[in-house]
């Protein structure tokens, strides 16, 4: 019966629930930037450089026997989910980052205090 105590309180720790969310969350965000590297920026950059190359579709690219064109096409797609996720991640990183300069702008009241007691031991050495 201990096992399965032991089990139950592993599972539902709070940090194991977190992550169990976080994978969730992050395969459904994973999606979404796919999506919009699929649907709309890779057509978007590789519809004109494939009719500049008279071709229709990126996976027909061969030089001789050696067929580039997937993966060229896999390279294109890690670099916009790379861009796409440095730009999201770096636009969080401006909010988080407004967001504390708005709470840290007045100081606490621990801070004011400790202020003033450096300011009497000042007052008081001159």
């Amino acid at each position: 019966m201990s096992y399965i105590k032991d089990f139950k309180t592993f599972i539902f720790r709070g940090n194991v629930l977190e992550l169990a969310v976080a994978v969730i969350i992050g395969a459904t965000f994973g999606s979404i930037v796919s999506s919009l590297v699929d649907d709309i920026i890779t057509p978007l950059l590789l519809t004109p450089a494939l009719n500049a190359a008279n071709v229709q579709e990126i996976s027909k690219l061969s030089w001789g026997a050696v067929k580039y064109g997937n993966f060229l096409s896999a390279v294109i797609k890690f670099l916009l989910n790379a861009l796409v996720l440095f730009s999201i991640l770096k636009a969080m990183n401006v909010l988080i980052k407004k967001e504390n300069n708005n709470n840290s702008a007045e100081p606490s009241n621990a801070d004011k205090l400790l202020a003033e007691i450096r300011d009497e031991l000042i007052k008081n050495r001159g």
